[in-house]
């Protein structure tokens, strides 16, 4: 009965260290893969969703919108498409929350697109190809934060998007360093109508 024990328990460190060794390992390529940034001339920004709270985007959402609207001030897209439909119990789409925000910060309502269809990324990017394809657009900056960019730029290979990873630059800083009294991080939007 010993022997079966120290063998089920010999097992079981194997199983943890391996286990602990595969989260170091994505924790690495994740955080090498979110090290570069790009910013490039594209048609749209496609801003992926991240959920909101009777009418306040969430800190990850204020982030992606924050920095859909940087790219458009700085002229690298014409067009921002936000994503997101509808929460459970919400009477407006994630994406007219961040669309509505995005307005009261000085976006013309015409650079504005929104799709709310999708809830989950795969089919944010779903939406945001047909989209773009109903528009015409071959070219876009994908607008996400460093920890869910690699697999978003998965998803978004396998859509046939063509786009490159353009990360929110304050999202990480806003998980080490605190955000309040910082005018250069975090704008946490509140739009009810």
């Amino acid at each position: 009965m010993t022997r079966k024990k120290n063998r089920y328990r010999r097992i079981a460190g194997y199983l943890i260290v391996a286990l602990a060794c595969y989260f170091v390992y994505n924790g690495i390529t994740i955080y090498e893969y979110s090290g570069i940034y790009i910013e490039d001339q594209s048609e749209v920004a496609i801003v992926l969703g991240a959920g909101t709270s009777e009418g306040v985007l969430s800190p990850v959402f204020a982030e992606r919108t924050n920095h859909a609207k940087y790219l458009f001030d700085q002229g690298l897209v014409k067009k921002i498409l936000i994503t997101g439909g509808y929460g459970e119990g919400q009477i407006q789409s994630d994406s007219e929350i961040g669309k509505q925000y995005l307005l009261s910060e000085g976006v013309p309502i015409e650079a504005l697109i929104i799709e709310e269809k999708s809830r989950y990324t795969i089919e944010n990017l779903i939406e945001a190809k047909s989209v773009m394809d109903s528009l015409g657009f071959t070219s876009a900056l994908l607008v996400s934060d460093p920890l869910h960019m690699k697999r978003a730029m998965k998803l978004a290979e396998k859509q046939n998007i063509d786009c490159l990873k353009c990360l929110t630059k304050s999202t990480m800083k806003g998980l080490f360093y605190p955000t309040q009294g910082n005018p250069n991080l975090t704008k946490r939007p509140s739009i009810i109508p």
